[in-house]
């Protein structure tokens, strides 16, 4: 029985997609008859493409539906490159050999939600024999949405005619919710010479290759022709795949104890129409038996099955929130203390080197970049502390490192990074590190947004220190004030100080408290030392202090009790290309 497993469990950073792929309008490749097409999923990995998995082959088909699903892991602190490649097979042997045809290709950035797809480069790839350069459409959106319609790309940025491929994600280990049904029947046929049937309902969730997987069977009601079944509780996820449109094949028997029993009749069903019950109306089914159907010239039934209530009970993932528009504002905080030493010393953490960028700048990057796929409007505000600012170069624990105090957004995480380095000749460091005025500033922008009352906007604050703050009172404070809104705040410590007093902030070890003793409502912080990824690579730093998040958002709107909102309709016109410039068009096509 399913229907009882992990049912409203805390929600996981990690989760499963699965992606499930069609095309139309393939080109036809053969000669007697159409192409024979099959994709393949391929996932970049430290600059290289390698085979994720591939569908089956669909004979003579120009506009297939592949029963094979991909399955990915979907990370929120991770980004990654997937190229969907379409072959005509002409052979049992290693699907994408020269003896294959390739009908096209296209590539996105993997997680699928709430970001726009940029690749910018042209890849050289080799087919048949001949070098050819591939591009595809600049912008592939595939924003909040579980469908994506892309147009399929030949070699030379050429269209491949009206070829288009469709990647449908669903998550699916998310917990999207469950439902509790209360199902009852009434004059179900009777089976037994001596006494009355003894029903039992079986309910089938019929997948996208007709397969049925059985999803709860009810107890058994002895000697009753109007049964009343106990009410059962069962996953989304486990009745229709969170499809309220799929099937659902319902079976009602009439039990024996040696295992055989008798068929009483079967009625299709989907969980929209179970929605449709209330205001005190209930759903109904006939009941029937095929085979008397046929026979009985006035056979209507062999029973009816009553739906008399259902309750659903929503439990929201991440994704949901990204998928209907909820966007992470991200704010930079950086340390502008004379203990970072001289800028213009190659010893400071500060010292822009024009080779590498040092930590400030690798930390930013790593973090910012995740983060920014998941703004719309790429703006992200830039403070410092401190520092003394011009013009009276008195010092500031909270001022726009743009030194426009009407408008402290960059453009992008570049526009961050030159702000900073532009920031750097202007400024006096100084000192101390007072990190509560910032904290505190976010903390009240994000209230009032509050407001809203809908899951539209989350921030992130991202606080660059190279020591322990010396306002630990106030910043505890801070912190607890800033739990109750829509905030994570991350802190990454650079150089090479003791920060064994920050961990108390991040509240792993420990509930963090007020100075006066009240705890956080949620667990916000999250601190990283930098050096612990000084040899690692910029995801790997992404990935730790990031963690955290997708919970932290669903902790948020789940104490507030605010819902997603409704997914973000797809843009699904594969045709529209009026405003890409072909000149930065990027790279899909055939690997070697």
């Amino acid at each position: 029985d399913s229907s009882g497993a992990a049912l409203g469990g805390p929600v996981a950073c990690v989760s499963k997609v699965e992606l499930r792929v069609a095309c139309k309008a393939l080109l036809d490749r053969d000669t007697l008859n159409k192409s024979d097409p099959c994709v393949i999923l391929m996932v970049q990995n430290q600059g290289q493409w390698t085979e994720l998995d591939r569908t089956e082959v669909i004979k003579s088909n120009l506009h297939p539906v592949f029963a094979k699903v991909f399955t990915l892991d979907y990370y929120f602190e991770e980004a990654q490159k997937l190229r969907f490649e379409v072959y005509d097979i002409h052979g049992t042997h290693s699907i994408g050999t020269r003896d294959d045809d390739f009908l096209g290709g296209v590539e996105c950035t993997y997680p699928m939600y709430n970001f726009l797809c940029l690749i910018k480069s042209l890849t050289t790839h080799k087919l048949n024999g001949k070098v050819c350069r591939v591009a595809a459409h600049q912008h592939q959106r595939i924003v909040a949405q579980k469908k994506m319609v892309k147009p399929l790309f030949l070699k030379y940025a050429k269209y491949a005619g009206k070829s288009t491929i469709t990647v449908h994600a669903e998550e699916i280990s998310g917990n999207n919710g469950y439902v509790e049904l209360f199902f009852c029947a009434k004059k179900l046929d009777d089976k037994d010479l001596f006494s009355k049937s003894d029903p039992f309902l079986e309910i089938y969730r019929i997948n996208d290759d007709g397969t049925e997987q059985l999803v709860h069977r009810t107890e058994v009601i002895k000697n009753n022709l109007n049964p009343v079944w106990e009410p059962f509780k069962v996953s989304l996820i486990s009745l229709c795949s969170c499809d309220e449109d799929r099937k659902l094949k319902c079976l009602v028997w009439d039990y024996d104890s040696r295992g055989k029993h008798d068929f009483i009749g079967e009625f299709y069903a989907t969980f929209r129409e179970m929605q449709k019950i209330g205001g005190g109306s209930k759903v109904t089914w006939d009941c029937m038996n095929p085979k008397y159907k046929l026979k009985k010239k006035n056979y209507k039934n062999s029973g009816v099955v009553i739906l008399s209530d259902l309750k659903l009970h929503r439990v929201y993932s991440f994704l949901d929130y990204i998928m209907g528009g909820c966007q992470i504002h991200f704010t930079v905080a950086i340390d502008f203390t004379a203990s970072n030493g001289d800028p213009r010393n190659s010893c400071s953490l500060h010292y822009i080197n024009p080779y590498q960028p040092n930590e400030y700048l690798k930390a930013l990057i790593a973090v910012g970049e995740i983060c920014q796929d998941y703004d719309s409007d790429k703006r992200f505000s830039a403070l410092g502390f401190g520092a003394r600012i011009p013009p009276n170069y008195e010092v500031s624990h909270d001022f726009a490192i743009n030194f426009n105090p009407e408008d402290d957004e960059c453009e992008e995480i570049q526009g961050v990074v030159e702000a900073y380095q532009n920031c750097l000749p202007k400024i006096q460091l100084y000192g101390p590190t007072n990190v509560s005025p910032i904290i505190s500033r976010i903390a009240k922008l994000s209230a009032g947004e509050e407001t809203i009352k809908d899951a539209s906007r989350y921030h992130i604050l991202l606080i660059l220190t190279d020591g322990v703050v010396t306002d630990m009172a106030d910043t505890r404070e801070a912190i607890v004030r800033a739990s109750y809104q829509p905030l994570s705040i991350i802190i990454v410590g650079v150089g090479n100080a003791d920060f064994t007093d920050m961990q108390i902030l991040d509240g792993d070890d420990g509930v963090l408290r007020s100075p006066k003793g009240e705890p956080v409502l949620r667990d916000i912080v999250q601190f990283v030392p930098f050096r612990d990824f000084k040899t690692a690579s910029p995801a790997a730093l992404a990935k730790c202090v990031l963690a955290e998040v997708p919970n932290q958002v669903v902790e948020y709107y789940s104490h507030k009790a605010i819902c997603p909102m409704p997914p973000v309709p797809s843009c699904d016109s594969p045709t529209s290309h009026a405003n890409t410039p072909t000149e930065s068009l990027p790279a899909v096509g055939p690997t070697a």
